[in-house]
Parts: C-alpha cells; sequence; structure tokens
C-alpha cells in the first residue's frame, strides 16, 4: 500500500515535538487524563492541552470520557501509518546503498585491474 503525503504529514508535523511524542508514548502505557500528564511537564495546563489537541487533530491520540477525566489513548493505527512510511523510506535507502557497494566494487575491481598490468610492467 503506497501512502501519501496526505497521510503522513500531519502525523510527522505532530511527532516534531519531543513532548508531544512523549504524551504519545504514555498514553500508549497508561491511560491517564490530561491534568495528569499535565503533572510530567513544566509547563501550564493549557499549553499541555494545546499539545493533545496537536495530536488529537492529526489522528495520533483520542480522548475519551470515564466519568468526571478526560483519558487519553494513543491512536495506534496512525502510528502504523508512520511506521509504513519510515519502512517504505528504509527500502528506498537500503536500495540506495546496495547500488553504492556494486559501484564502489566495480570501481575496486576496475583499479585492481589497472594496478595488476602496471605491476607487471
Amino acid at each position: 500500500m503506497q501512502i501519501t503525503a496526505s497521510d503522513f504529514d500531519p502525523v510527522f508535523a505532530a511527532l516534531a515535538d519531543h513532548t508531544r511524542r512523549d504524551i504519545v508514548r504514555r498514553a500508549i502505557s497508561a491511560e491517564e487524563g490530561i491534568l495528569e500528564l499535565a503533572s510530567h511537564y513544566p509547563m501550564s495546563f493549557a499549553a499541555v492541552q494545546k499539545h493533545v489537541a496537536v495530536l488529537e487533530r492529526a489522528g495520533l491520540i483520542t480522548k475519551h470520557r470515564i466519568g468526571r477525566r478526560r483519558v487519553v489513548r494513543t491512536n495506534l493505527e496512525a502510528l502504523l501509518i508512520a511506521r509504513r512510511l519510515l519502512d517504505q523510506y528504509e527500502a528506498l535507502w537500503l536500495a540506495q546503498i546496495g547500488r553504492m557497494d556494486e559501484l564502489i566494487a566495480e570501481r575496486a575491481g576496475a583499479v585492481g585491474t589497472v594496478e595488476t598490468k602496471e605491476s607487471k610492467r
């Protein structure tokens, strides 16, 4: 499945910030409310709410009401989109590295051949 820019741009834009990546990490392993999340960071509650809103717009987290609390959960499917894109980039770069290895080997073989002819003189 080919992934388009419209699929991953919002995800990677949201993940560009360290605090947001940490919120996603915390929301995978535990269900915390925004108030509990805010206690982990040296910033205001409002700032954490803004980070959560960016992650929610990107589809990386969802908020659910449990009683009076708004609990944050990571959307693992959105993380899989990012993973698939990174897998595509990895395959692209591995192919490029493989081609560079071939070119270097060809070049080394050509240099070895020239040196051998010259050393026989």
